[in-house]
C-alpha cells in the first residue's frame, strides 16, 4: 500500500523493543509483538524508518558505547530475522537535567533534524512514533505526524500533553502503523 510519508522516526525501547531500563545486554532485547512485522511494512512500502533514542545511561555510565553498539547490533539483526531493518539511528547519551549537556535529548529536535539533513527529508513528509511524550513532541516543533504509542512507561502526563496537541494514541507499533497507511479496523477484518 503506498504512502505519501518518505520517513518514519521511532524511538526504540517501549515502541520497538521492550523497555530493559539502561539495556547493556544483548540477551535481554526482546521484539514487542508485531513490531519487526510493522517496520517490515514501513520497508517495503520504501519508508526510511530512522530510530531516534534517548541513552542517558552512557552519560549516567551505567552502560558503555560499546554495549550500546552490541545492544543495536542484535536489534538489528532481530529485525532482519522478520525481513526487516532500520534506515538509520541516532541517540542521545545527556543526562536530564546536565549543564554540560549538549542539547540533543529529546523533546530537543537537534537529533531529528540531523536526520532530516542527513536523509534529505522535508519534516512535513514524516511521522514521529514513541511512547513518550518526548518521543512526539517534535512534530509540534518541525511539522509532520505523530503518534503516541501507550507503554507501561506512557505517563498520564504524556497521555494528557499528547492529547492537547490533537497527537494520536493507539496501543502498539502495528496500530500506530495502519493509521499511517489509512487503515481501520474495518479495513483490517477478514
Amino acid at each position: 500500500m503506498k504512502s505519501p510519508l518518505a520517513g518514519v522516526f521511532l524511538d526504540r525501547d517501549g515502541t520497538v523493543i521492550e523497555d530493559a531500563h539502561y539495556i547493556k545486554d544483548p540477551a535481554l532485547v526482546k521484539l514487542l509483538p508485531g513490531a519487526a512485522q510493522a517496520v517490515r511494512r514501513l520497508n517495503d512500502a520504501k519508508i526510511l524508518v530512522i530510530v531516534v533514542t534517548n541513552q542517558s545511561g552512557i552519560g549516567r555510565h551505567l552502560i558503555t558505547i560499546e554495549e550500546y553498539e552490541a545492544v543495536k547490533t542484535r536489534f538489528h539483526a532481530l529485525l532482519a530475522e522478520h525481513g526487516a531493518h532500520i534506515d538509520g539511528t541516532y541517540y542521545c547519551p545527556d543526562v536530564p537535567g546536565d549543564p554540560r549537556a549538549s542539547g540533543c535529548r529529546k523533546p530537543e529536535t537537534r537529533m531529528f533534524e540531523q536526520a532530516l539533513n542527513d536523509f534529505q527529508l522535508n519534516a512535513s513528509d514524516v511521522a514521529y512514533i514513541g511512547d513518550r511524550w518526548r518521543d512526539v513532541a517534535v512534530s509540534t516543533k518541525l511539522g509532520g505526524r505523530g503518534i503516541m504509542i501507550c507503554s507501561p512507561m506512557t505517563t498520564p502526563d504524556d497521555r494528557r500533553e499528547a492529547l492537547a496537541h490533537k497527537i494520536e494514541i493507539v496501543t502498539t507499533l502495528p496500530e500506530a502503523v495502519d493509521l499511517l497507511f489509512g487503515l481501520t479496523d474495518r479495513d483490517r477484518s477478514p
